[in-house]
Protein backbone atom coordinates (compact mmCIF):
# COMPACT_ATOMS: atom_id res chain seq x y z
CA UNK A 1 0.00 0.00 0.00
CA UNK A 2 1.27 3.85 -0.83
CA UNK A 3 3.07 4.91 2.26
CA UNK A 4 0.89 8.05 2.77
CA UNK A 5 -2.24 5.86 2.13
CA UNK A 6 -1.39 3.78 5.00
CA UNK A 7 -0.62 6.75 7.07
CA UNK A 8 -4.29 7.95 6.78
CA UNK A 9 -5.07 4.42 6.97
CA UNK A 10 -3.71 4.13 10.20
CA UNK A 11 -5.35 7.49 11.58
CA UNK A 12 -8.49 6.34 10.47
CA UNK A 13 -8.38 3.04 11.93
CA UNK A 14 -7.28 4.65 15.42
CA UNK A 15 -10.29 7.27 15.42
CA UNK A 16 -12.51 3.83 14.88
CA UNK A 17 -10.85 2.56 18.30
CA UNK A 18 -10.43 5.48 19.91
CA UNK A 19 -12.39 4.30 22.88
CA UNK A 20 -10.70 0.87 22.77
CA UNK A 21 -7.35 -0.36 24.28
CA UNK A 22 -5.42 -0.64 20.88
CA UNK A 23 -1.98 -0.60 20.46
CA UNK A 24 0.75 0.86 17.80
CA UNK A 25 0.91 -3.36 16.68
CA UNK A 26 -2.52 -3.39 16.46
CA UNK A 27 -2.56 -0.20 13.84
CA UNK A 28 0.34 -1.65 11.94
CA UNK A 29 -1.28 -5.05 11.22
CA UNK A 30 -4.65 -3.54 10.34
CA UNK A 31 -2.45 -0.95 7.36
CA UNK A 32 0.22 -4.03 6.53
CA UNK A 33 3.28 -2.02 7.91
CA UNK A 34 5.94 -3.04 10.67
CA UNK A 35 5.38 -1.45 13.52
CA UNK A 36 8.36 0.29 13.95
CA UNK A 37 8.35 2.18 10.53
CA UNK A 38 4.86 3.03 10.93
CA UNK A 39 6.04 4.54 14.82
CA UNK A 40 8.64 6.27 13.50
CA UNK A 41 6.65 7.66 10.37
CA UNK A 42 4.03 8.66 12.17
CA UNK A 43 6.20 10.78 14.42
CA UNK A 44 8.22 12.24 11.91
CA UNK A 45 5.30 13.30 9.96
CA UNK A 46 3.14 14.62 12.34
CA UNK A 47 5.12 15.36 14.98
CA UNK A 48 3.41 12.98 17.45
CA UNK A 49 4.12 9.37 18.67
CA UNK A 50 0.62 7.17 18.11
CA UNK A 51 0.40 7.12 22.04
CA UNK A 52 0.16 11.07 22.17
CA UNK A 53 -2.41 11.38 19.31
CA UNK A 54 -4.70 8.68 20.51
CA UNK A 55 -4.13 10.86 24.37
CA UNK A 56 -4.42 14.05 22.81
CA UNK A 57 -7.82 12.83 20.67
CA UNK A 58 -9.07 11.20 23.52
CA UNK A 59 -9.09 14.30 26.15
CA UNK A 60 -10.62 16.40 23.86
CA UNK A 61 -13.26 14.31 23.43
CA UNK A 62 -13.17 14.15 26.97
CA UNK A 63 -13.79 17.72 27.61
CA UNK A 64 -16.41 17.75 24.88
CA UNK A 65 -18.03 15.21 26.76
CA UNK A 66 -17.47 17.06 29.89
CA UNK A 67 -19.49 19.97 29.16
CA UNK A 68 -22.16 18.62 26.68
CA UNK A 69 -23.40 15.68 29.73
CA UNK A 70 -24.03 14.99 32.96
CA UNK A 71 -20.66 11.96 33.34
CA UNK A 72 -19.22 12.36 36.13
CA UNK A 73 -15.38 12.96 36.41
CA UNK A 74 -14.81 8.83 37.28
CA UNK A 75 -16.92 7.77 34.87
CA UNK A 76 -15.31 9.83 31.68
CA UNK A 77 -12.14 8.68 33.57
CA UNK A 78 -13.09 4.75 32.70
CA UNK A 79 -14.20 5.74 29.58
CA UNK A 80 -11.12 7.61 27.67
CA UNK A 81 -9.08 4.70 29.16
CA UNK A 82 -7.48 5.97 32.76
CA UNK A 83 -7.33 4.01 36.12
CA UNK A 84 -8.23 6.07 38.41
CA UNK A 85 -10.02 9.50 38.50
CA UNK A 86 -7.34 11.48 40.12
CA UNK A 87 -4.67 10.24 36.62
CA UNK A 88 -7.67 11.49 34.46
CA UNK A 89 -7.84 14.60 36.27
CA UNK A 90 -4.17 15.11 36.21
CA UNK A 91 -3.74 14.24 31.92
CA UNK A 92 -7.20 16.86 31.38
CA UNK A 93 -5.72 19.54 33.80
CA UNK A 94 -2.49 19.31 32.11
CA UNK A 95 -4.28 19.27 28.01
CA UNK A 96 -6.37 21.83 28.71
CA UNK A 97 -5.07 24.01 31.54
CA UNK A 98 -8.12 23.29 33.54
CA UNK A 99 -9.97 20.71 35.47
CA UNK A 100 -12.55 18.44 34.59
CA UNK A 101 -14.84 20.29 36.51
CA UNK A 102 -14.42 23.64 35.57
CA UNK A 103 -14.55 23.14 31.74
CA UNK A 104 -18.35 23.37 31.91
CA UNK A 105 -17.87 26.76 32.84
CA UNK A 106 -15.72 27.51 30.76
CA UNK A 107 -16.40 25.76 27.69
CA UNK A 108 -13.83 28.70 25.66
CA UNK A 109 -10.15 26.98 27.32
CA UNK A 110 -11.33 23.57 25.73
CA UNK A 111 -7.88 22.69 23.84
CA UNK A 112 -9.17 21.70 19.82
CA UNK A 113 -7.48 18.58 18.68
CA UNK A 114 -9.00 17.33 15.49
CA UNK A 115 -8.12 14.29 13.37
CA UNK A 116 -4.90 14.60 11.63
CA UNK A 117 -4.85 14.49 7.43
CA UNK A 118 -1.36 13.29 6.03
CA UNK A 119 -0.54 15.39 3.51
CA UNK A 120 2.87 15.40 1.26
CA UNK A 121 4.18 18.65 -0.09
CA UNK A 122 6.96 18.37 -2.92
CA UNK A 123 9.48 21.10 -2.18
CA UNK A 124 12.84 22.15 -3.78
CA UNK A 125 14.29 20.55 -6.84
CA UNK A 126 17.30 18.85 -5.44
CA UNK A 127 17.31 14.72 -5.28
CA UNK A 128 18.27 13.06 -2.47
CA UNK A 129 21.59 11.66 -2.46
CA UNK A 130 21.08 7.82 -2.01
CA UNK A 131 21.88 4.80 -3.68
CA UNK A 132 20.60 0.81 -2.62
CA UNK A 133 22.92 -1.32 -2.08
CA UNK A 134 23.59 -5.70 -1.84
CA UNK A 135 25.76 -5.99 1.21
CA UNK A 136 26.92 -9.59 2.15
CA UNK A 137 25.90 -10.26 5.98
CA UNK A 138 27.57 -8.65 8.44
CA UNK A 139 27.73 -8.29 12.96
CA UNK A 140 28.01 -5.76 14.70
CA UNK A 141 28.97 -5.15 18.18
CA UNK A 142 27.98 -2.98 20.96
CA UNK A 143 26.21 -1.42 23.61
CA UNK A 144 22.75 -2.34 23.93
CA UNK A 145 19.91 -0.66 25.51
CA UNK A 146 16.04 -0.62 25.53
CA UNK A 147 13.92 2.67 24.79
CA UNK A 148 9.95 3.27 24.90
CA UNK A 149 8.77 5.09 21.40
CA UNK A 150 7.27 7.23 23.51
CA UNK A 151 11.26 9.24 25.13
CA UNK A 152 13.79 7.74 22.74
CA UNK A 153 14.24 10.83 21.07
CA UNK A 154 15.16 12.18 24.62
CA UNK A 155 16.47 8.96 25.84
CA UNK A 156 18.84 7.70 22.92
CA UNK A 157 20.87 11.36 23.29
CA UNK A 158 21.66 11.03 26.51
CA UNK A 159 22.91 7.38 26.16
CA UNK A 160 25.53 8.52 23.98
CA UNK A 161 26.26 11.38 26.13
CA UNK A 162 26.97 8.33 28.61
CA UNK A 163 28.79 6.58 26.33
CA UNK A 164 30.95 9.48 25.72
CA UNK A 165 31.19 10.49 29.11
CA UNK A 166 32.85 7.11 30.45
CA UNK A 167 34.81 5.55 26.68
CA UNK A 168 34.32 7.90 24.05
CA UNK A 169 36.20 11.21 25.71
CA UNK A 170 38.87 9.20 27.41
CA UNK A 171 39.68 7.34 24.75
CA UNK A 172 40.01 10.28 22.02
CA UNK A 173 41.80 12.17 24.54
CA UNK A 174 44.52 9.49 24.47
CA UNK A 175 43.93 7.16 27.13
CA UNK A 176 45.46 3.71 26.60
CA UNK A 177 43.12 1.15 25.96
CA UNK A 178 43.63 -0.98 29.51
CA UNK A 179 40.34 -3.47 29.72
CA UNK A 180 38.83 -5.66 27.06
CA UNK A 181 35.71 -3.68 26.75
CA UNK A 182 38.31 -0.51 25.79
CA UNK A 183 39.77 -3.25 23.33
CA UNK A 184 36.90 -3.69 21.83
CA UNK A 185 35.99 -0.25 21.37
CA UNK A 186 38.85 0.60 19.75
CA UNK A 187 39.33 -2.44 17.46
CA UNK A 188 35.80 -2.55 16.37
CA UNK A 189 35.28 1.45 15.70
CA UNK A 190 32.40 1.18 18.25
CA UNK A 191 30.85 4.76 17.83
CA UNK A 192 30.52 4.25 13.78
CA UNK A 193 26.85 3.35 14.11
CA UNK A 194 23.63 3.34 16.04
CA UNK A 195 20.93 1.08 15.07
CA UNK A 196 17.71 0.23 16.22
CA UNK A 197 15.81 -2.76 16.29
CA UNK A 198 12.63 -3.28 16.73
CA UNK A 199 12.87 -7.20 17.98
CA UNK A 200 12.17 -6.72 21.79
CA UNK A 201 8.75 -8.67 21.43
CA UNK A 202 7.00 -5.98 23.60
CA UNK A 203 4.75 -3.73 21.96
CA UNK A 204 5.77 -0.40 23.43
CA UNK A 205 9.68 -0.36 23.05
CA UNK A 206 13.01 -1.48 21.14
CA UNK A 207 16.60 -2.00 21.20
CA UNK A 208 19.21 0.88 20.31
CA UNK A 209 22.84 -0.25 19.89
CA UNK A 210 25.73 1.53 19.97
CA UNK A 211 28.15 -0.52 17.83
CA UNK A 212 31.28 -0.99 15.33
CA UNK A 213 31.84 -3.95 12.81
CA UNK A 214 32.81 -7.29 14.34
CA UNK A 215 34.71 -9.62 13.32
CA UNK A 216 35.08 -12.07 15.74
CA UNK A 217 36.67 -12.43 19.28
CA UNK A 218 35.64 -12.50 22.72
CA UNK A 219 32.32 -10.84 23.70
CA UNK A 220 33.29 -8.56 26.81
CA UNK A 221 30.63 -8.48 29.42
CA UNK A 222 27.75 -6.04 28.89
CA UNK A 223 28.18 -5.98 24.92
CA UNK A 224 26.08 -7.53 22.58
CA UNK A 225 26.68 -8.89 19.13
CA UNK A 226 23.65 -8.73 16.24
CA UNK A 227 24.41 -10.32 12.99
CA UNK A 228 21.82 -9.17 9.84
CA UNK A 229 21.38 -11.14 6.49
CA UNK A 230 22.51 -10.31 3.21
CA UNK A 231 20.17 -7.73 1.91
CA UNK A 232 20.14 -4.34 0.19
CA UNK A 233 20.44 -1.44 1.92
CA UNK A 234 19.46 1.69 0.82
CA UNK A 235 21.93 3.97 1.57
CA UNK A 236 21.12 8.21 2.31
CA UNK A 237 24.15 10.40 2.53
CA UNK A 238 23.83 13.08 5.15
CA UNK A 239 26.46 16.34 4.83
CA UNK A 240 26.15 18.89 7.44
CA UNK A 241 26.71 19.15 11.23
CA UNK A 242 25.20 16.75 13.97
CA UNK A 243 22.51 16.32 14.09
CA UNK A 244 21.06 18.83 11.87
CA UNK A 245 22.01 17.47 8.47
CA UNK A 246 20.90 13.65 9.70
CA UNK A 247 17.70 15.04 11.16
CA UNK A 248 16.79 16.79 7.70
CA UNK A 249 17.27 13.83 5.60
CA UNK A 250 15.37 11.29 7.98
CA UNK A 251 12.66 13.37 7.69
CA UNK A 252 12.79 13.62 4.16
CA UNK A 253 12.69 9.75 3.77
CA UNK A 254 9.55 9.74 5.21
CA UNK A 255 8.21 12.65 3.96
CA UNK A 256 9.35 12.48 0.30
CA UNK A 257 11.08 9.13 -0.73
CA UNK A 258 8.91 6.30 0.96
CA UNK A 259 5.43 7.78 -0.55
CA UNK A 260 7.41 8.26 -3.64
CA UNK A 261 9.26 5.54 -4.45
CA UNK A 262 7.30 2.67 -6.06
CA UNK A 263 10.38 0.22 -6.14
CA UNK A 264 11.36 -0.85 -2.75
CA UNK A 265 9.34 -1.09 0.42
CA UNK A 266 11.19 -1.62 3.91
CA UNK A 267 12.45 -5.20 4.26
CA UNK A 268 13.13 -5.29 8.04
CA UNK A 269 11.84 -3.56 11.13
CA UNK A 270 15.65 -2.05 11.97
CA UNK A 271 17.83 0.86 11.13
CA UNK A 272 21.41 2.41 10.87
CA UNK A 273 22.62 5.40 11.12
CA UNK A 274 26.32 5.33 9.85
CA UNK A 275 28.99 8.03 11.60
CA UNK A 276 32.35 9.17 10.06
CA UNK A 277 35.05 10.11 11.45
CA UNK A 278 35.86 13.75 12.36
CA UNK A 279 34.58 17.03 13.61
CA UNK A 280 30.55 16.39 13.98
CA UNK A 281 29.73 20.25 14.15
CA UNK A 282 31.65 20.96 10.70
CA UNK A 283 29.46 21.82 7.32
CA UNK A 284 31.23 18.94 5.32
CA UNK A 285 30.56 16.24 8.28
CA UNK A 286 29.52 13.21 6.30
CA UNK A 287 27.27 10.74 7.96
CA UNK A 288 24.36 8.42 6.68
CA UNK A 289 20.82 6.52 7.37
CA UNK A 290 20.59 3.19 6.17
CA UNK A 291 17.55 1.24 5.40
CA UNK A 292 16.90 -2.26 4.51
CA UNK A 293 14.56 -2.83 1.46
CA UNK A 294 13.24 -5.06 -0.92
CA UNK A 295 11.72 -4.94 -4.26
CA UNK A 296 8.16 -4.28 -4.02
Amino acid sequence: MEWTKSLQQAISYMEAHLLEDISPEDVAEEVYISSFYLQKGFKIMTGYSMGEYIRCRRLYLAALDAISGNDKVIELSYKYGYETPESFTRAFSRFHGISPAQIRSHAEKIRTFLPLKIKVIVQGGNEMDYAVEKMSGFQVIGFQKEFSFESSYLEIPRFWGEYSTKYMNPLCAGKNPDSDVERVICDCNIGEFGICLDDTGKEKTFRYLIAGRYSGGEVPEGMTVVAFPDMDWAKFRCIGAMPGSLQSVNTRIFQEWLPKNKEYEIAMEANIEWYSKGDISASDYESAIWIPVKKK
